[in-house]
């Protein structure tokens, strides 16, 4: 045996396979190329969009590669999701999924549903609150439902669009109440606006849109919408310490086109979990009114599908499912 003449042909073999790229059946290292897109289905400015954006700062730091946010609102989050359901399963295409997911197919307007993506990773959870002006006479939840039942389809709600988390959230309390409002749906970036300019009484709405009116008084909250005390909210009651008993809280998160490799959802997974535990989102999130509440990809996806049940029965006994 020759050695000196096979040791040469050794190390040619070995740098023609890593010029091969990753064996058979192996899937490429993520991300490889170009950045990676985030879609948010609600417009700048909006509460999904400033976490979002939030997110996507962390996860560029933890990647190595620019993750971007792009804006697609409209139809409840159907034209979103539907970009994202349609672009290439590869990890570079993802969306800021939420409660919606279901929400939107269960109101008739979006023909696929969950099932559509895979589950990457939860990011957060909001508290739903129902909120008045600053100057409001309603200094509480029972004040204002006195009203509401006092002059039925008198008193206006506003919310963040027909069939949206925030317009479930305010039917299942009013009904469960068993009070008549009006609701008014508006594009999700209107909401604070319209109840800041009195065209709407109150609003339902996540906290991250009223944070800054809340904190200048413009705005007072009456009840939060969960099933006990938002740590970041631990002076506003919850709508059940007020007697009824109403809980629906929202959770935002990271979903893919359906196929996405597995390699490409851990990358995902990895980066969003140590920039949902860094103590600068912690404290950007303290300031919006979110909560950082990490779930790694398959208990994701088993909530997604839990919730998607719930949600269809209650849209149905509230009247919303088509």
């Amino acid at each position: 045996m020759n050695v000196g003449t096979m040791f040469p042909k050794a190390l040619f073999c070995a740098a023609v396979l890593a010029l091969a790229g990753p064996a058979a059946g192996q899937e490429p290292p993520f991300p490889q190329r170009g950045a990676i897109e985030i879609t948010v289905l609600f417009p700048a400015g909006s509460s999904a969009d400033v976490t979002a954006r939030l997110l996507a700062d962390g996860m560029s730091k933890q990647l190595g590669a620019k993750v971007i946010v792009f804006n697609r609102p409209g139809a409840g989050g159907a034209i979103g999701y539907k970009y994202v359901a349609a672009q290439k399963p590869d990890g570079y295409s993802v969306v800021w999924n939420s409660n919606s997911v279901s929400t939107t197919y269960h109101s008739g307007m979006m023909p696929l549903d969950y099932r559509a993506f895979d589950a990457v990773a939860r990011v957060l959870v909001e508290s739903p609150v129902i909120a008045v002006r600053g100057d409001s006479k309603w200094k509480s939840l029972g004040e204002l439902i006195a009203e509401a039942k006092s002059r039925p389809k008198q008193v206006t709600v506003g919310n963040s669009g027909i069939g949206s988390h925030t317009h479930i959230s305010s039917v299942a309390l009013f009904k469960t109440a068993g009070a008549e409002v009006i609701d008014v749906p508006f594009g999700a970036a209107q909401v604070v606006p319209s109840l800041l300019g009195a065209q709407v009484d109150a609003v339902v709405q996540l906290p991250a849109a009223l944070s800054g009116y809340v904190k200048t008084g413009q705005i007072r909250l009456l009840a939060a919408l969960t099933s006990a005390r938002d740590p970041a909210l631990s002076d506003v009651p919850t709508a059940r310490e007020q007697g009824f008993d109403v809980s629906l809280e929202a959770w935002r998160g990271i979903a893919v086109p359906k196929g996405t490799p597995r390699a490409a959802i851990a990358a995902l997974e990895g980066a969003i979990r140590k920039a949902a535990e860094s103590t600068d989102f912690a404290q950007a999130s303290e300031r919006l009114g979110v909560r950082p509440a990490f779930m790694p990809a398959e208990e994701f996806g088993n909530l997604i599908a839990k919730e998607d049940a719930e949600l269809a029965r209650i849209m149905q006994l509230i009247g919303l499912k088509k």
